[in-house]
């Protein structure tokens, strides 16, 4: 496999991420190319993976800036999982939250809970959501 590039420049289209999305059946909100573009863009932080200028992952994170940052979207497209590029966009988020003094938090389903455990993370709180209308 090619090297992986990694950088904080979006992609020119995110349709690559809306690509990502599908494929890992996250677009259950049938989210446009526009509303994924938005969400990256008013992150707070996010870091892209690229193999051949092409997206193959990424992670972003919502935060004030001053103390709570949450991890979020962290994504791999499928033939690109297992080959450590997901270790590399949390370790490259986590960089940047500890430099800016902020606290990396994030939710995650329960079979991924040793995966971010190794990364350093600990259950700390239950996490619940809200259903609305979109």
């Amino acid at each position: 496999m090619e090297k992986i590039s990694y950088s904080i420049h979006p992609p020119e289209n995110f349709k690559e991420l809306l690509n990502i999305y599908e494929m890992l059946g996250w677009n259950s909100l049938n989210l446009s190319v526009d509303e994924l573009e938005k969400m990256c863009k008013q992150s707070w932080y996010a870091m892209y993976a690229y193999h051949d200028q092409q997206l193959v992952g990424m992670g972003r994170v919502i935060s004030d800036g001053v103390i709570t940052a949450m991890i979020c979207g962290v994504c791999v497209m499928p033939n690109y999982q297992s080959k450590g590029i997901g270790k590399e966009i949390m370790n490259r988020i986590i960089s940047h939250c500890e430099q800016n003094k902020v606290i990396p938090q994030l939710m995650c389903v329960e079979n991924l809970e040793t995966y971010y455990e190794t990364l350093g993370f600990k259950k700390f709180a239950i996490g619940m959501t809200k259903n609305i209308n979109r």
